[in-house]
């Protein structure tokens, strides 16, 4: 607990990949950070959810998987040297002078004159299915998200859901497990079309196993060691699926926490801004990546990217009143230290 207030230009309530993003804007402008995260480390939901699973859509990198995203972010951002404070919630928000006052769970305080929020969905958790006993075998053999592939290899697997997630694991683990049923209540999957025909042509090649359309009813083990799940159809008729790992991907319960008490103009659980800024309905304030809402808004992690470099852009006459920014590209400018 400490009783003496830090100040910076920008405080960043975020530290996934966005967040990470807008230090490294940020810094290219001349702008100090502090960035805050309730997780124990950087890198948000990726970092914490599915540090192996591969992204395709991030510039120049055909594949990479989450871990090294955050770490390649975390390098780019190193240069400005940002003071993260990680493992704590920052719990109050408040207008003091031309800035703001941003108080954490851990008792530290930072004066910052711009604030921009990276929050993600929010503070998130598993949707749990509603199986009796499912708490006996959490941790053992049913599992709401994999950090280390190599952990399942050579296990039978079942994985219920039909979303991407559902459909990329299936797909990833198909290499390391000893076999893969997918259970999803209709032959349709919610995934994206390449992904989709991808789990169509390991299916064929007996790789994975389609269990459609069914769903999960109960668990059956013994001392919290799985031994089988058994899934119905839709006419109440049982099947009894031998598995040693339950996966159940059914998305995540997100919540706004603090943020929701802060005074913003929320549209659906979102922050609405302006799209050329990013601002929100607060002056000083500004909101990227998933948390933020407007008309035509993608969720992608390249949106997130631009929405950081167009927060920055706005916050620095607010830093700097009435000193004329310069526009000039990285390439030109180059980075301190390189």
């Amino acid at each position: 607990m400490s009783d003496a207030v830090q100040h910076t230009d920008v405080a960043i309530i975020g530290a996934g990949p966005v967040g990470l993003f807008a230090v490294f804007e940020c810094g290219m402008l001349g702008l100090k950070c502090h960035v805050f995260d309730a997780l124990g480390e950087a890198g948000g939901q990726c970092a914490a959810l599915y540090p192996e699973k591969p992204i395709y859509d991030i510039p120049g990198y055909p594949a990479i998987d989450a871990a090294s995203l955050v770490r390649k972010l975390e390098e780019q951002a190193a240069p400005f040297a940002p003071q993260y404070h990680l493992d704590q919630q920052v719990e109050h928000l408040s207008k003091q002078g031309n800035g703001f006052l941003i108080r954490t769970t851990r008792g530290v305080s930072v004066t910052a004159r711009a604030v921009i929020i990276a929050a993600g969905a929010g503070a998130f958790g598993p949707n749990r299915p509603p199986l009796d006993g499912i708490e006996a075998y959490e941790g053992k053999g049913v599992f709401y998200l994999v950090t280390r592939r190599e952990a399942f290899r050579g296990q039978r697997i079942v994985i219920a859901g039909g979303g991407d997630s559902a459909v990329d694991w299936a797909i990833s683990l198909a290499d390391v497990a000893a076999h893969v049923m997918l259970v999803h209540r209709r032959a349709k999957f919610r995934a994206a079309p390449e992904s989709a025909a991808r789990l169509e042509a390991l299916a064929a090649e007996k790789r994975i196993e389609l269990v459609v359309p069914y769903q999960l009813h109960a668990l059956d083990g013994q001392d919290g060691k799985l031994e089988a799940v058994i899934v119905a159809d839709l006419k109440g008729a049982t099947r009894r699926l031998p598995a040693d790992v339950l996966l159940p991907f059914f998305g995540l319960s997100t919540d706004l926490g603090p943020i929701a008490q802060w005074g913003l103009y929320l549209e659906h659980h979102r922050i609405a801004v302006q799209p050329a800024s990013c601002m929100t309905s607060i002056e000083g304030i500004f909101a990227i990546g998933d948390v933020a809402t407007y008309p035509g808004k993608l969720k992608l992690i390249l949106s997130g990217f631009a929405e950081a470099a167009q927060a920055a852009h706005a916050i620095h006459p607010l830093v700097h009143p009435g000193e004329a920014l310069h526009f000039e590209y990285s390439t030109t400018r180059g980075v301190p230290g390189r």
